[in-house]
């Protein structure tokens, strides 16, 4: 008996790890929800109510000393960090212009005043639109009038529009002196006012769901949408960040737009959470990176998009494993460049998530699965109810069956993400466009009378229960009847030596069927466009429906401020040599190469007389 009981203690371990060998991490992550779960709730029964600036608040009474902030060569403890945020509302609060609780937009990058302002803004209990401070004229009047501002504070050295002033906007400007009519300084009036704490009665009108800031999309396909974030969503956040593995101890270093969700709620409102201390960066740079990172001891850094593959680009040093790094947070990192990342620069934890800043519903991958954007369980479907649906790339709408109800994929197919629209998992929409809200909403999927919110997100789940993000919605498209995900094409091009970058989009021919595969490139320094090597790699490595048939050279793949890749002008100008500058080339399967593409070739194109 004792004999099977010992056989019995060796053998379990061995057939779990075996037949079960995410269980314990699974256990873990279960755990995380839990305590995710209890603070949210418990914050949420607090009286007066709990939003991120009590929390930023405690963290001040425990460390007030402590550094919050470094950037450029200076440190703004917590302490700091608070008195200069009760002199920017004070001063505010003097403004004619402004009522507290009145929406206000700040039109600035990333610096410590951006901080100041958010905080002091928060303590007079109104909502902050982050605008984008690139952008100019048509946007720039189309984001302010969609939050409704009644003030915008601006950076130093920002050429506001006069156009505000005509809409009787209050304009505010962080600079010592301001030569602009009608614009006022701002800077010395914060610094001469009181540094005396904001009564809570100013913010006593807030609840849960009020909005707490609007952040904008990114503005890939037409102008931008303001997503409303209200308080009960910032508060989700906070229980959520908690749970990365993120501590006091930890220097963050956040290069990524504060006015972005990324920069604005993983970098700042976390290190909230968590009392971490905050390297901040004007903009991320590829060759300043490391070194910034030995610098501060930074032990925690995040990514989005295209910013993994951009240091991978740099130039290899001796020293690239010597650092403190031991984590990085975001989301985007294609699985070559994920393991090249960590072959250059040490056993870094990758904490690759899911997430959108209107959506409702979130994936970590917590077992650090390469490739996998998270890992779905029974517990995560019970609180976040959501599945893949069959989705027509041709028609652009999810395939019904002859009840009108959607169909779900098949494991390891790929299907549009939708999630249950529920009182836990709320969609609250874009403001003033109820037009572009209701199209996010999406009915009668599994059930009559259902509602879900349409991710416009193309995944795959495979297995073993990891999901996969497969394309956005529009990406990928359809050719020779079979469905092409640009996502993978791009990974395959870029994996040819004398490329850099490229952005895989589908092009009309007149007289064909669906779009045809067209990428824009860029060639690696040194390194010259070889048309029969890039052929004979793509030849190794796709189906022939797949292999792009124009390829466009370009000295830089243009991208938004938070790195996707720009497509709709790409797809406007097709393959016409006509419409640019840059060469043009043509795959031709007769001289096993991409060829230039003349004038006259392209004609014979679009009169059909050559057929694709």
């Amino acid at each position: 008996m004792f004999l099977w009981t010992q056989n019995a203690v060796l053998i379990v371990p061995i057939a779990l790890r075996t037949l079960l060998p995410y269980l314990w991490m699974d256990l873990l992550y279960f755990g995380d929800l839990l305590r995710i779960l209890v603070s949210f709730s418990s914050r949420r029964r607090r009286r007066p109510p709990f939003f991120v600036l009590d929390r930023f608040l405690e963290q001040t009474a425990a460390h007030p000393h402590k550094i919050f902030v470094a950037f450029e060569g200076e440190s703004h403890s917590y302490a700091y960090t608070d008195l200069r945020s009760n002199k920017t509302a004070n001063a505010l609060r003097s403004h004619p212009g402004y009522t507290p609780g009145d929406t206000v937009a700040l039109f600035m990058g990333n610096e410590p005043a951006f901080m100041f302002t958010w905080l002091a803004l928060a303590k007079l209990g109104s909502p902050v639109a982050l605008l984008n401070h690139n952008i100019r004229t048509k946007s720039l009047l189309h984001c302010f009038d969609c939050c409704k501002a009644q003030v915008l504070i601006a950076a130093a050295g920002t050429d506001v529009l006069p156009s505000l002033k005509e809409q009787d906007v209050t304009v505010l400007l962080m600079a010592k002196h301001c030569d602009t009519a009608g614009i006022q300084s701002f800077s010395d009036e914060v610094d001469e006012a009181s540094d005396a704490s904001l009564p809570r009665h100013l913010r006593s009108h807030i609840t849960s769901k009020s909005p707490a800031v609007y952040i904008y999309t990114s503005g890939t396909t037409g102008l931008p949408k303001a997503a409303v974030v209200n308080q009960n969503r910032l508060l989700t956040a906070l229980a959520v960040l908690s749970a990365n593995g993120v501590t006091s101890n930890d220097v963050i270093y956040l290069n990524l737009p504060l006015y972005h969700t990324a920069g604005f709620i993983i970098g700042f409102i976390g290190a909230i959470e968590t009392g971490s201390t905050i390297v901040l960066k004007r903009k991320f740079s590829a060759s300043q990176f490391w070194d910034d990172c030995r610098t501060y001891s930074v032990t925690v850094v995040q990514y989005i998009g295209e910013v993994m593959r951009y240091l991978c680009s740099t130039p290899k040093k001796d020293n690239d494993k010597e650092h403190k790094v031991r984590l990085a947070i975001g989301n985007g990192i294609r699985a070559e460049i994920w393991r090249e990342f960590l072959n250059r620069f040490g056993n870094i934890q990758v904490r690759e998530f899911y997430a959108s800043t209107e959506g409702n519903v979130g994936f970590l991958n917590y077992a650090g699965k390469i490739g996998a954007i998270g890992r779905v369980h029974f517990f995560h479907q019970m609180l976040f109810p959501f599945t893949l649906i069959q989705y027509d790339t041709e028609r652009e709408e999810p395939i019904r069956d002859a009840k009108g109800l959607c169909v779900e994929s098949p494991t390891g197919e790929t299907g549009l993400l939708v999630s249950k629209i529920t009182d836990i998992a709320p969609f609250v929409g874009y403001a003033q466009n109820e037009e572009q809200t209701e199209r996010k909403r999406l009915r009668d999927v599994l059930k009559k009378g259902d509602l879900y919110f349409n991710s416009g997100d193309l995944m795959r789940i495979d297995k073993d229960n990891f999901i996969y993000f497969q394309d956005r919605v529009g990406d990928t498209f359809r050719w020779k009847g079979e469905n092409v995900a640009t996502n993978e094409v791009s990974d395959i091009l870029t994996l040819c030596d004398c490329l850099k970058e490229a952005n895989v989009y589908g092009v009309q021919v007149p007289g064909h069927e669906g779009r045809i595969g067209m990428a824009a490139v860029t060639v690696k320094e040194g390194a010259q466009f070889d048309g029969s090597r890039i052929y004979n790699h793509l030849v190794n490595y796709l189906p022939s429906y797949a292999r792009p048939r124009f390829i466009r050279i370009q000295n830089v793949v243009e991208v938004t401020a938070t790195f996707k890749q720009m497509k709709v002008k790409l797809v406007e100008e097709s393959f016409d040599p006509g419409r640019t500058q840059h060469p043009i080339y043509i795959l031709d399967d007769k001289e096993k190469s991409y060829i230039p593409l003349t004038a006259q070739v392209y004609s014979s194109i679009i009169s059909g007389n050559i057929k694709l």
